[in-house]
């Protein structure tokens, strides 16, 4: 019932927005007689049986029944249509035994005459009821004195009661009284999508904390694996001819990297100066292990002023000199490449972090073949390259075409498979490069300015841009050059902070917020082509410089120049 109302209102609101006054007072008339009566059988007998018959309403009857045939006429159960056409000629003859019954001929001749050709057109077993009403007795006669026996009225009522019962079970709720319900529906969907968001996020954090105890502890049990304490070694023969004995001596092994490092005597520390610039005497010999019964060799013993320290370390054997450089003659193999980080730099360089191996693998410059010329940042960008690099022999594949001498290319963005390539640049084009070919498949003009920053949507059917005047567009990626949804942004950049670095912008995962970086302490959060103009983030103490979303969650990061990061979730 419930439904049905919403429902109903629904259909009031449709019709007073389009200016349907009449077709609402048809409404609100058919409302107050209701012959569907909800699709609630006991309501559809009783207006059948106590109030058209008895009431003799043959129209309203008839269009009754004309209304369940519609109803159903699009059922694919042919039994059960053919089961209500039957229905429906039972009923009406009830009608004409009813008011033969009651004594009113009358009504038998206007039903006839209203419905007889209809009647006729159907079936031809309706010819015999035309002389009825002219019939002295005709519940005596044999062709019609079935139904004039209360047996067959009650068989009528039930057959009736179990066929709407039937049909109204399977029939198909309309739409528009989902509506109601699956609203409630999806109300509940989110709130639960809410709630486990939260635990997700609780329980991400929780692994968090989890993960870096753990850390801690291998950290803890690597360095207590280190230090390998033995017992009091007794001397038996002199260890060396300056008659050293063999006395406690804890055994440290470390593991040196390339770069230079402080050295370390008995777990304290010592500056260079004065581990290298002191008196040194160099012991050789071997170790004998009491517990483990095996012996390991002492690469070099540090003594100083000729006395042993009573902590010593062993040094494992490297092929790094003292500043850090590769020995010749060594061979190394390759750094296995599973995670990399790209990184420009201010003087044009690039250079290539490998996250395990914690180093940079390759460096790389441009500066001379494009000179940087000018004092702000966009002049100092100079002259356009973009080349394709095999990340592997870290040599360039293929240089995509831009033409003689075109503007910097400010951003880059690829899309998920890595076939699209979409470059900005600094003149406020745009040009679209397909990679497996190798050429520029579309461009257009996006900005009076040079663009900032750009990124495709999440369905990858548009693309946005942000310029240094400010302003963010969503184009259409079906037709190039027109514009989806735009805002303007310019009360948060400042032209002299722009000088120094670049605007940068982040969308949720379903692509509804753009995040966008600013000059203020806050930055702005847009609805894309939403009712709503948007929000703001919290407050730094100094201007926003970058900005991204969690790949899932409502939860977006912002950086500011005050060196803080923030982690803000939102409904």
């Amino acid at each position: 019932m419930e439904n049905m109302q919403y429902a109903e209102e629904l259909i009031r609101e449709f019709l007073v927005f389009r200016g349907f006054t009449n077709t609402l007072q048809a409404f609100e008339m058919e409302l107050g007689t209701d012959i569907g009566k909800s699709f609630q059988v006991d309501k559809i007998l009783d207006l059948i049986f106590s109030v058209y018959i008895p009431k003799f309403h043959a129209e309203k009857l008839v269009g009754l029944l004309s209304f369940f045939k519609q109803c159903f006429s699009s059922s694919t159960e042919i039994a059960l249509i053919a089961t209500l056409l039957k229905l429906e000629v039972s009923i009406l003859r009830y009608y004409v035994v009813y008011a033969l019954q009651s004594g009113r001929k009358d009504k038998v001749v206007e039903f006839f005459g209203m419905n007889g050709n209809d009647l006729l057109q159907r079936s031809t077993e309706w010819t015999p009821w035309f002389a009825i009403p002219y019939l002295k007795n005709p519940s005596l006669d044999p062709q019609f004195r079935i139904y004039f026996s209360k047996e067959w009225h009650e068989a009528l009522c039930l057959s009736a009661r179990n066929f709407f019962s039937e049909i109204f079970n399977g029939t198909r709720i309309p739409a528009l009284l989902k509506i109601s319900s699956e609203k409630k529906t999806v109300n509940c969907l989110k709130k639960d999508a809410e709630q486990l968001n939260q635990k997700l996020s609780q329980l991400q954090t929780l692994l968090e904390e989890k993960e870096a105890q753990l850390c801690q502890m291998r950290m803890k049990t690597s360095s207590a694996a280190s230090v390998m304490d033995t017992r009091l070694l007794k001397s038996k023969n002199s260890m060396s001819s300056n008659g050293l004995r063999k006395e406690d001596l804890h055994l440290t092994s470390i593991q040196q990297d390339c770069s230079p490092a402080t050295p370390n005597l008995g777990g304290i520390k010592l500056d260079p100066e004065q581990a290298y610039g002191g008196q040194f005497e160099t012991i050789s010999g071997s170790i004998i292990s009491e517990s483990a019964h095996d012996s390991m060799s002492l690469s070099t013993l540090y003594v100083e002023g000729g006395v042993s320290a009573g902590n010593t370390q062993v040094l494992q054997e490297d092929s790094c000199d003292e500043n850090g450089r590769d020995m010749p003659g060594e061979a190394f193999p390759e750094v296995k490449v599973n995670f990399q980080l790209l990184i420009g730099t201010a003087d044009g360089g690039i250079k290539a972090w490998n996250v395990d191996a914690k180093r940079v693998v390759c460096d790389l410059n441009t500066g001379e073949a494009f000179p940087r010329n000018g004092s702000s940042y966009i002049d100092s960008l100079g002259f356009a390259s973009l080349t394709v690099w095999n990340m592997k022999t870290w040599k360039a594949m293929t240089v995509l075409p831009l033409g003689e001498d075109p503007p910097a290319i400010t951003s880059l963005c690829f899309n998920h498979n890595g076939k699209i390539l979409a470059a900005s640049a600094t003149d406020g084009m745009i040009h679209m490069f397909d990679m497996s070919a190798g050429l520029q498949i579309t461009g257009w003009p996006a900005h009076d300015s040079a663009i900032s920053s750009i990124l495709f949507g999440t369905d990858e059917t548009s693309i946005f841009s942000l310029g240094l005047d400010g302003k963010v567009f969503e184009w259409s990626l079906q037709n190039p050059g027109q514009v989806l949804w735009s805002r303007d942004c310019q009360r948060f950049f400042d032209p002299k902070a722009s000088r120094h670095c670049r605007h940068e912008m982040a969308l949720d995962a379903h692509g509804r917020r753009l995040l966008v970086t600013s000059s203020s302490v806050k930055a702005p959060i847009y609805q894309v082509r939403g009712p709503l103009e948007g929000m703001k983030t919290l407050a730094h103490n100094a201007a926003i410089t970058t900005v991204d979303w969690h790949p899932t969650l409502p939860i977006f990061l912002t950086g500011s120049a005050d060196h803080s990061v923030r982690v803000s979730s939102i409904p």
